[in-house]
């Protein structure tokens, strides 16, 4: 029959957003144009636009600049010396 000789696959997993869009004769992912370096995206097609905004992949630069922000954004300098604490004398301690 027809359905034995359907063993070979057309698409498979997205490195870009781990969807199965790679079209393999087509050498592209059908949903965010993968391969190329800017994203697939028309005016149009305003829902999927919400789908991939912000926070979709890996934000590599983003979470870079947050974990800057949580820490005071502190460039071009050298790091504070924090002074020990001195210890307290043995005759207050017993007292």
């Amino acid at each position: 029959s027809t359905f034995e000789k359907r063993h070979n696959k057309k698409q498979a997993v997205c490195r870009r957003y781990r969807g199965r869009f790679y079209h393999f004769e087509k050498q592209i992912f059908a949903r965010c144009g993968y391969l190329a370096k800017c994203m697939r995206k028309y005016d149009r097609d305003e829902k999927a636009c919400r789908r991939r905004t912000q926070g979709i992949g890996r934000m590599k630069h983003l979470n870079k600049v947050f974990k800057r922000f949580r820490n005071g954004i502190r460039e071009g300098g050298v790091a504070k010396k924090v002074e020990a604490v001195a210890p307290a004398p043995a005759s207050a301690a017993a007292k």
